[in-house]
């Protein structure tokens, strides 16, 4: 295998990235390690400032969540290279969708968690102080403090999230995608928590633990359904783009061609989403019953392969008639 920072082959099982998926790959390991390294400077100093606010307090494990993306990534991005072996003939594309689950669990369990405490506190009518810190000779109300890493920490996030969003649609990555959404939205858990601290300087001590609900909200949100997301995928439901948004357009792609063979009546594929490439089951009926020759299935075959870089792992099945057991849905058009 070859390593990511090199310029050489880089493939996914036996699947070789082309050259603009191996730049964007690359490009997302070094923005993933640099969000890393942001991370740790950020967390450590929201710890510095945290005081009794819970705002603070869901901020930053907010800030501590946000480790599971891109660690998940990275890790995932070494297993899925090794090459398909007896036991795992389709490969370890599927340990992408692994390391999404195990992500999306922790972020629903501590955001759950979060929501909870946050309810109590504000049932509780829990008032919580912050007080003053002695800073260069002078005291000075820790809140300004909190407040300024909030906000020096706010717009950082936002710029890694578009430029992680680019490459996860380059690479049909959706733990980077969920690690861009992420990102994207991190300016409002720093708002928030400016709202929750500003609350309490003010006098009002709901504000708090409202800015905290926000943020606990806000994380079992993006558990909820990054969970949804991963459960569906290893599900085995049909090929989706990146963002879950609609069905992959490949699927009527390759629909398309293999009706428009000369050899073949009609065709529908069912497409497995392995995590970066498809697998792809395509039943064609052949044109007045002739069986077509091992010729013109390598050469269809071929073909599709050509068509995207994720198909890979493609078999065409000459039948009498499409099977309706495997191909549940409408009789023509689109992928199932």
């Amino acid at each position: 295998m070859t390593d990511l920072r090199s310029g050489g082959t880089v493939r996914f099982g036996h699947t070789e990235l082309p050259a603009e998926q191996r730049d964007a790959l690359r490009k997302a390991a070094r923005l993933e390690w640099a969000t890393m390294g942001f991370l740790a400077v950020t967390t450590t100093l929201v710890f510095l400032v945290l005081g009794n606010s819970q705002a603070m307090k869901a901020a930053w494990i907010e800030d501590l969540l946000s480790f599971l993306p891109p660690i998940s990534f990275l890790i995932a991005a070494r297993i899925i290279r090794k090459p398909p072996s007896e036991d795992h003939p389709y490969g370890y594309h599927r340990s992408t969708g692994v390391a999404h689950l195990v992500a999306a669990v922790a972020l629903t369990v501590m955001g759950g968690y979060l929501l909870v405490e946050s309810g109590l506190g504000l049932l509780k009518a829990e008032h919580p102080t912050i007080g003053g810190i002695e800073l260069f000779g002078s005291t000075i109300w820790l809140g300004w403090l909190m407040m300024a890493v909030m906000l020096l920490t706010a717009a950082p996030p936002v710029f890694l999230g578009r430029a992680k969003m680019k490459l996860a649609e380059k690479l049909h990555d959706k733990v980077l995608y969920a690690d861009a959404d992420m990102n994207k939205a991190d300016w409002m858990t720093a708002v928030a928590a400016v709202a929750g601290v500003g609350g309490i300087g003010l006098g009002l001590w709901w504000a708090d633990y409202a800015a905290a609900l926000l943020i606990s909200a806000s994380i079992l949100h993006d558990g909820f359904k990054n969970t949804r997301a991963a459960v569906s995928a290893l599900m085995d439901k049909r090929a989706m783009t990146y963002d879950d948004g609609e069905p992959h357009p490949l699927g009527r792609q390759v629909d398309a061609y293999l009706r428009s063979l000369d050899w073949a009546a009609d065709a529908r594929s069912r497409i497995r989403d392995e995590g970066h490439v498809f697998h792809i089951e395509s039943f064609v009926v052949p044109a007045g019953g002739a069986v077509p020759s091992l010729e013109q299935l390598e050469a269809a075959r071929k073909d599709c392969v050509a068509m995207d870089w994720k198909v890979q792992d493609m078999v065409i099945i000459p039948v009498a008639e499409l099977p309706s057991e495997f191909l549940p849905g409408p009789t023509s058009g689109g992928e199932h």
